[in-house]
């Protein structure tokens, strides 16, 4: 039977023009793909915290600052809140078992330090009712409780008398407060948790940034939704909501993190 070259050769060519399209496509793509996404840190668990010590009812601010003074000056990192009472209360510890958290305040009491406290077990905090209500209401938690440092003053014990309450301070006790035991560093904070792209930031995430000379991790606030984040800016300043699209920030920011799940 006889073949037919013509055709033959038609059909190769196509074959080759194919091909040249299907290169020229994948070569203009090459051009447009998007740069890599942050890296992806290997999760570290997040230390949920045991039982706390809780001291004061205060009503003047300063007395709360005084006592968190006293306690950080003993070595004890305590951190002083704006409960939902509307009254002024420090916390501190991170205690195995309730009887060992009632044993050290009561040698506080003791010594005079504290006069009287409450034990805050495990089971009160937000992340334990996280189970029963879900992660948005543990977020929005995390969220509240930033809000209500929103205008009191940056200066406090920090982890010693002299560096006042830094920026990790500030997320540390909210984090604390909720039931969840974070690094005492915006370095430390940024090493641990999931790296989160900026355009998928959620309630409750850690927002860091390089806000000193070179690109080392020195600042970090916590993300209120909306590009909102709020932050203990610097000594004398008082705790603030600021704008991640704000030309100071948005050119040092460095990351996220979320330590959720």
């Amino acid at each position: 039977m006889e073949k037919h070259p013509i055709k033959h050769k038609r059909k190769w060519r196509h074959v080759f023009f194919l091909s040249l399209i299907l290169l020229a496509a994948s070569c203009r793509s090459k051009v447009h793909i998007s740069p890599p996404p942050e890296p992806t840190i290997p999760r570290k668990e997040v230390k949920q915290m045991g039982f706390t010590i809780q001291a004061g009812a205060f009503s003047i601010l300063n007395n709360a600052i005084r006592l968190t003074e006293s306690l950080n000056k003993k070595g004890i990192n305590a951190y002083y809140f704006l409960h939902e009472s509307g009254l002024y209360k420090v916390r501190f510890g991170d205690f195995l078992s309730r009887n060992t958290a009632q044993i050290k305040a009561q040698s506080l009491v003791k010594a005079r330090i504290i006069e009287e406290f409450y034990i805050v077990s495990p089971e009160e905090y937000a992340f334990a009712k996280e189970r029963t209500y879900g992660e948005q209401y543990l977020r929005d938690e995390l969220v509240t409780t930033a809000k209500r440092y929103v205008g009191l003053p940056y200066s406090w014990g920090g982890s010693s008398a002299d560096e006042g309450f830094d920026c990790s301070g500030l997320t540390m006790a909210v984090y604390q407060l909720n039931g969840l035991n974070l690094p005492h560093s915006s370095e430390g904070q940024y090493r641990i948790g999931t790296s989160v792209n900026k355009n998928q930031l959620m309630k409750g995430d850690l927002v860091f940034f390089a806000t000193s000379q070179g690109t080392e991790v020195t600042h970090v606030g916590i993300y209120a939704g909306n590009d909102r984040f709020i932050h203990a800016p610097g000594i004398d300043k008082l705790i603030r909501t600021d704008s991640l699209s704000n030309d100071y920030y948005k050119k040092r920011y460095k990351g996220a993190r979320n330590y959720l799940n």
